[in-house]
């Protein structure tokens, strides 16, 4: 089976939102969101997709124009503003400082017309990992792990005041210390601290666990070619890592309904069991996750070189191992999942 790449997953009706983005229609969005309602997690999913779909186009603001009294109009041009700021910055462009500050003031906005939605907070705690510098008082506060840099722990209070443990809020953090000018192993290990010290209080079930994973296949991308060695393997499957990754797979995966899971969380699960050496259990995370795939974290952690569709190779090598794997074991019928993320 080819893996299917698609930013909606298994979020079918995400996808007709999308398809209906592309053509310039905004009603799908609209009632999409309506749909959604005050399930957070679900919404911040949906708004950060259908933002970066919406970038490209003056679609939010014909939505906007139409119905200026509509919520969720007001935070989707602040995710559209956010996304457009971003690409700014990582382009250098000119114009990039004038749209973080658009954006800023579109977060604000949104925030204040509604107290209770995490999405404009989640905007501004995007926008941090653009002051490189740290030189908004926000993006350096102390942290109340001694073992924590100084950030933007205040931003991330209120998300988690609104959506606690909030995926894409822990997410956002790892980019804003990434993004800092500090040296690049002081960055790294500010990564690794952070997603050890979060993996060591996330609740069951919250994908939060898998953040140690992120952290190492951020690594590998650092390193560059010093991956491709036939010893880089290792790493995932040695201590404190495949701890980590069975942690993530028995008190997240099990737990958890996969049509509403990540697909970026379960490529990473796949990859560190696969690469740790469970192929079984990397199988049922390859099975549940069919047929979609990501680039990541298999683009940071191939070792075909410069090889044309190195991602997708190690993609279906591992899939390919893990399910012969689990041909050759004893028969084990598949857990059953009784939670559902979203709900």
């Amino acid at each position: 089976m080819e893996p299917v790449y698609h930013p909606a997953g298994a979020d079918d009706d995400l996808r007709a939102a999308l398809t209906a983005l592309k053509v310039g229609r905004w009603m799908a969005m609209r009632d999409l969101l309506a749909e959604t309602g005050a399930n957070w997690p679900l919404r911040n999913f949906r708004t950060q997709v259908l933002g970066i779909r919406a970038a490209g186009s003056d679609v939010t603001e014909a939505w906007l124009a139409e119905e200026p009294d509509s919520y969720n109009a007001h935070a989707m041009l602040a995710r559209v503003s956010v996304e457009r700021a971003l690409r700014s910055h990582q382009q250098q462009h000119d114009a990039a400082y004038d749209l973080e500050q658009r954006a800023r003031r579109a977060a604000l906005t949104a925030a204040g017309r509604e107290q209770r939605d995490p999405v404009p907070w989640l905007c501004l705690l995007a926008l941090a990992q653009v002051d490189e510098r740290t030189l908004r008082r926000e993006h350096r506060e102390r942290a109340a792990e001694p073992m924590l840099p100084p950030g933007p722990w205040g931003l991330l209070h209120e998300i988690n005041q609104r959506d606690p443990g909030s995926r894409e809020a822990y997410h956002r953090v790892v980019q804003f210390l990434l993004a800092r000018q500090v040296p690049t192993s002081a960055a790294l290990a500010d990564v690794i601290d952070f997603g050890r010290w979060v993996a060591s209080w996330a609740f069951e079930g919250s994908p939060l666990l898998l953040l140690p994973l992120y952290a190492l296949a951020e690594q590998c991308r650092r390193q560059g070619g010093q991956r491709r060695t036939a010893t880089w393997r290792l790493q995932w499957a040695e201590a404190p890592m495949i701890g980590y990754t069975l942690k993530a797979f028995r008190s997240w995966f099990l737990r958890t309904d996969p049509a509403r899971c990540s697909v970026s969380d379960l490529n990473h699960l796949a990859c560190a069991l696969w690469a740790g050496h469970k192929l079984e259990e990397a199988d049922a995370v390859f099975a549940a996750m069919a047929p979609y795939a990501g680039r990541e974290p298999w683009a940071s952690v191939h070792d075909y070189g410069s090889q044309p569709r190195a991602a997708e190779s190690l993609f279906l090598r591992a899939r390919a191992e893990a399910a012969a794997a689990a041909r050759r074991a004893p028969h084990r019928g598949r857990p059953v999942r009784p939670t559902h993320p979203f709900d």
